[in-house]
């Protein structure tokens, strides 16, 4: 029983001073925070609760085809004059049934098709929603380790531009070197310094970003495994990825829907042209009282019948409300090509995008590469004399940069993919779980 004990109170002081300094206890995954935005995110939620009230309505709209009935009543109370015998008065109460089943209705097909259109409508921009919110909460997510990698690798710069400053020192307190070294390793050290501070800027800032989607304080992502394979985009070719944006993208579905929509109202319009036909009938009673009521009683009527309603003349509001529809119809038309043509057009752009991403992550681990064996030999040639201080400077500022676009160009093909997935409307909450994949545990 000790051992938890002791570990409690080991642990409670911990807990305190992580909350003090305001820092996370542990790192998060994107699945965590993706699973955490899904529940916080203002605009998902709103489409999401804009999807469940469309289908409220169609269920409404189904009611166009079944029976309807309603209860009215009625109480009255009259009160007058009648010679040689005075004030009289009379009561009546009485309740009245009435149904009516629509038999023909041409408009009645459409109007529940549209609503059934709209269903489908919400669920599309649901998915497009959920598709941006996976991109917003992936680039905050990989900003913050990008400025994390700036903030690193200009320290990193900082510690060796102060080693090579003091060297210079001690070589022009020894008579090896002039006062020019000192200067200008002076020089890039009061730079490094400032762009630490801005890099710490930036690391603040993106942080904040992330904390946004989230909807938590103070998140820590998990960085990306070093060694992890930058996934190539599958189908490699750029015109299947179009094709497959052309049939699955949700702006595409949109548009097509909203085609569908627009021809539902032009049926609807005609449709008010022709008769609708409803079978109706009542139940009616009506009780009679009072001290003016000459027959007191009850009188009840029941009716049952067939209720016919044929527009003959509107004064040109039904054919002019068709040829509205009909214009109405090439705009969606029009709205479909072009949604389909900016999706296609962006679908390529993404794909060629992490190609070229791929192309130079490794074109800069060769120049990563290149420029450790020259600020080796750079070094080594400062302490042979062949080389001066500068030398030795630029050759390290060349390397932590390489190292800083390096990391950088990591993560933005990990982003284009993912992009390239948004673009072609193919991503799917499991893509995020393969990005989780590729980082540390």
């Amino acid at each position: 029983m000790r051992t938890p004990r002791l570990a409690r109170r080991l642990i409670a002081p911990l807990s305190v001073l992580l909350a003090g300094t305001g820092l996370p206890a542990w790192a998060q995954s994107l699945q965590e925070l993706y699973d955490a935005a899904r529940v916080y995110d203002a605009a998902y939620l709103s489409t999401k609760a804009a999807a469940q009230a469309a289908e409220l309505r169609a269920a409404q709209a189904d009611a166009l085809l079944r029976p309807s009935a309603a209860l009215a009543g009625s109480a009255s109370m009259g009160l007058g004059d009648a010679p040689r015998v005075g004030t009289r008065d009379t009561n009546a109460l009485g309740a009245t049934i009435s149904g009516k089943y629509p038999l023909i209705n041409r408009a009645t097909a459409p109007t529940i098709e549209q609503s059934r259109k709209a269903v489908q409508l919400t669920q599309a921009d649901l998915e497009a929603v959920e598709q941006d919110l996976i991109v917003r909460l992936s680039q905050a997510y990989f900003d913050v380790l990008a400025a994390q990698d700036a903030l690193t690798t200009t320290r990193a710069s900082k510690v060796a531009i102060t080693e090579q400053l003091a060297s210079a020192k001690r070589n022009f307190e020894v008579g090896t070197a002039t006062i020019t070294d000192t200067r200008e390793a002076q020089a890039r050290f009061d730079l490094a310094t400032a762009q630490e501070i801005a890099a710490e800027n930036d690391l603040r800032t993106k942080r904040i970003a992330l904390d946004q989607v989230v909807g938590r304080g103070n998140v820590s992502p998990r960085g990306l495994v070093k060694a992890a394979t930058l996934p190539a985009p599958q189908p490699a070719d750029a015109e299947t990825w179009a094709s497959q944006a052309d049939s699955g993208h949700p702006s595409v579905r949109k548009a097509r829907l909203g085609l569908d929509v627009a021809r539902l109202e032009t049926e609807k319009a005609r449709a008010a042209e022709s008769f609708t036909l409803d079978a109706v009938g009542s139940v009616g009673s009506t009780h009679f009282g009072g001290k003016g009521a000459t027959l007191p009683g009850q009188n009840t009527s029941t009716s049952v019948g067939l209720q016919l309603n044929w527009p003959l003349y509107t004064g040109g509001a039904t054919q002019n409300r068709i040829k509205e529809t009909l214009a109405l119809e090439d705009k969606s038309r029009n709205d479909l090509d072009a949604a389909r043509r900016a999706v296609t057009q962006a679908t390529r752009q993404a794909f060629f995008g992490v190609q070229s991403g791929l192309a130079q992550v490794k074109a800069l681990e060769a120049a990563e590469s290149s420029s450790q064996l020259a600020l080796e030999a750079t070094q080594l040639g400062y302490k042979v004399g062949v080389r001066v201080n500068l030398d030795v400077l630029n050759a390290q500022t060349q390397l932590f940069q390489t190292r800083r676009d390096l990391a950088k160009a990591r993560y933005d093909v990990i982003l284009g993919g993912l992009k390239l997935r948004l673009a072609s409307g193919q991503l799917k909450p499991v893509d995020v779980a393969a990005v989780n994949a590729l980082l540390e545990r």
